[in-house]
């Protein structure tokens, strides 16, 4: 049995879009997905890549993926990676690939000089959050997630062409 980490390639945009509905089952936000598998590909293989993604395979089975892209601290004057979504396929959990997942981008960081890999959880993961915690990861509990989308979204950006225009 063996482990492969390697970049996503083109044209794998059905299969990154296959984990990531995957992972939207998982999460119970499949009704909020509305990416395409066009989309992740422009995303991911256009003429300026902006978020990148590694696939996992086990015994040369695609098994699981990370997504990601540099963010930037001003506090720190660097730049670090988000990670965006992290998915195994229950099948192959247990097998370290998670792990080996966050400690490329791990090692990522530390070749480039990065300060800090961070992510998300939902707070009822109890099972990803406890594994996170026991790689070292530290929740960050004194701040809240902000989010502007929709019709609010919307309205915001009217404020802005508004304000433009007077």
């Amino acid at each position: 049995m063996s482990l492969r980490i390697r970049p996503a390639r083109p044209g794998e945009a059905p299969l990154v879009h296959a984990f990531v509905r995957e992972l939207a089952r998982y999460e119970r936000l499949e009704h909020e997905m509305d990416a395409t598998e066009a989309m992740l590909d422009a995303a991911l293989f256009g003429e300026r890549p902006r978020v990148f993604c590694d696939i996992a395979e086990w015994d040369g089975e695609p098994v699981g993926f990370a997504l990601w892209f540099y963010n930037f601290s001003t506090f720190r004057g660097r730049h670090g990676i988000y990670l965006e979504d992290l998915f195994v396929r229950e099948s192959a959990r247990g097998r370290g690939i998670g792990k080996a997942l966050l400690a490329r981008l791990a090692a990522r960081c530390r070749a480039e000089g990065l300060t800090r890999l961070e992510w998300w959880v939902l707070d009822w993961n109890a099972p990803s959050i406890a594994f996170y915690r026991s790689i070292g990861a530290v929740p960050m509990d004194e701040w809240t997630v902000m989010r502007v989308t929709g019709d609010a979204l919307e309205a915001l950006a009217g404020a802005s062409s508004a304000e433009a225009g007077s």
